[in-house]
């Protein structure tokens, strides 16, 4: 079984809608750990004040076959109905992997079996 690791980076209002998206199609565990991007657009300021608006990382160690489709559903959060792009979804292979559950290997098994 190949693994990928998924990273979805989504503005801290969509962060529960990202990861209702990933549940349904079959993610466990998600890792969630708060962030601040840098882009090259300017700042929007405020009375004087920038504001950056705070965003969530999402990691989520999948099987290889599951990521592509939860890659999607994330898209389709980020970007709805073709929209500018709200945050950053992408995924990465794993080579070496330790400590995953057992019963969600089960899981992830019994994905590949209903998909095959």
């Amino acid at each position: 079984m190949k693994f990928s690791v998924l990273v979805a980076i989504v503005p801290e209002e969509l962060e529960q809608e990202a990861i209702d998206a990933a549940r349904e199609l079959g993610a466990g565990g998600i890792t969630v750990m708060s962030g601040r991007g840098i882009s090259n657009n300017q700042k929007k300021s405020f009375f004087g004040l920038t504001y950056d608006g705070s965003q969530q990382v999402l990691l989520m160690v999948l099987e290889k076959g599951l990521s592509l489709q939860i890659l999607k559903a994330v898209q389709h959060v980020i970007m709805p109905d073709g929209e500018d792009s709200k945050g950053l979804v992408f995924t990465l292979p794993l080579e070496h992997l330790g400590g995953i559950d057992v019963s969600q290997l089960e899981k992830f098994e019994q994905h590949l079996k209903d998909t095959l």
